[in-house]
This record gives structure tokens, C-alpha cells and sequence, in this order.
């Protein structure tokens, strides 16, 4: 599965949120989303902007996925099923 283009900043957060991250902090137009498990904290940076580069978009799925243990393409039909 792809990941969609037009998930916008404030979706993905929302999104993530199902895999137990949360907000911890905002600086300007930056949410800082943190998951704590058995192997510690991970921190993430979220942009919220209304779209967010495709590099950015395909970055945050990777260092998530890394952090989780898990497939990429199984972490973004995860995400991203409805």
C-alpha cells in the first residue's frame, strides 16, 4: 500500500495516535509526538502543515516502523486502511 499524499499534519498525528503516540509539545507550526514502551521513549516531529513533502511524508512511517519493529508496508495498511 501507498502511503496517501493529501494526509495533511494534524491526520497523521490523529494517526499515530493509534499506535500509542502522543503529543507532548509544539513549537510553531511542529507537534513533538513521544511513544513510551518496555524498549524506552521515542520521540517524533510531525510538520502541520497542510501538505506535508513527500520525502517528510515518507520518513516519519520509516523511523516509526524501525522504532516499532515491524514492516514498513504493514505499519502504513495500519495506518492508512480505513
Amino acid at each position: 500500500m501507498r502511503i496517501p499524499r493529501e494526509v495533511n499534519g494534524e491526520e497523521l498525528v490523529k494517526l499515530l495516535g493509534k499506535l500509542g503516540y502522543e503529543p507532548t509539545g509544539q513549537t510553531g507550526s511542529h507537534a513533538r509526538l513521544t511513544c513510551i514502551t518496555e524498549k524506552g521513549k521515542h520521540h517524533i516531529t510531525i510538520p502541520l502543515h497542510t501538505a506535508i513533502r513527500i520525502g517528510t511524508l515518507n520518513n516519519i512511517p520509516t523511523d516509526v516502523a524501525s522504532y516499532l519493529e515491524k514492516e514498513k508496508a504493514d505499519l502504513t495498511k495500519e495506518l492508512f486502511a480505513d
